[in-house]
């Protein structure tokens, strides 16, 4: 007699997302996260909450009627904000946390945060009783190896970001300009930052 397999993950519950510091405070996810209205968001969901604010501000200033209900119209630009507005709502719906974290823990998670950058940019000191400073362009192994990471990270960020430039720059409307103008702030932000990393690079060589 063939016993019928048991499949086990029948009884194993779905694992409940929860927010975590340093991760967007809307869906959880910790891909590419910048302030966005003093809150920690990720590039998607910037990006839909961009699309959402381009669509109000298109029917603020004809004063249309609000989003919501029935997406229909008779011009075309109308029709093409609702119906981006309303994909982005959906899209945000989907993704957002069973439960999102309190304003005072998002403050105390971002201090902390800041702090310990702090403590990790702050300048070697020799462990001796006559303390001083380390000299100005030194850069350990440990440096090097971290500096050669975070540009290859920077890069592949950077490639993304083109592509996403050319994509929005081959559309119109204005949710394609909004995220047009949000990709060019985040590839002059990364160029600054490989820039940065290319100068202390150049420092540790001497």
């Amino acid at each position: 007699m063939t016993s019928t397999p048991v499949d086990s993950t029948a009884d194993v519950p779905p694992t409940t997302r929860r927010w975590s510091p340093g991760g967007c405070v809307w869906c959880g996810s910790r891909t590419d996260i910048e302030t966005f209205r003093d809150e920690p968001r990720c590039a998607e969901c910037r990006e839909h909450e961009n699309t959402i604010d381009a669509a109000r501000r298109f029917i603020g200033m004809y004063g249309l009627r609000p989003l919501g209900g029935a997406v229909t119209s008779d011009d075309d630009e109308e029709l093409e904000h609702r119906t981006a507005a309303r994909a982005s709502r959906a899209a945000l719906d989907r993704v957002r946390l069973p439960k999102r974290p309190g304003a005072a823990d998002v403050r105390k998670a971002s201090a902390r945060a800041g702090a310990s950058a702090s403590v990790r940019s702050a300048p070697a000191r020799s462990t001796t009783a006559a303390t001083k400073p380390a000299p100005s362009g030194v850069v350990t192994d440990v440096d090097v190896s971290v500096l050669a990471d975070r540009v290859a990270g920077l890069l592949e960020q950077l490639s993304a970001i083109d592509v996403g430039i050319t994509d929005a720059e081959s559309s119109t409307g204005l949710p394609a300009r909004a995220r047009l103008s949000d990709l060019q702030r985040q590839r002059a932000t990364v160029m600054s930052t490989l820039a940065a990393l290319e100068k202390a690079r150049r420092g540790s060589a001497n």
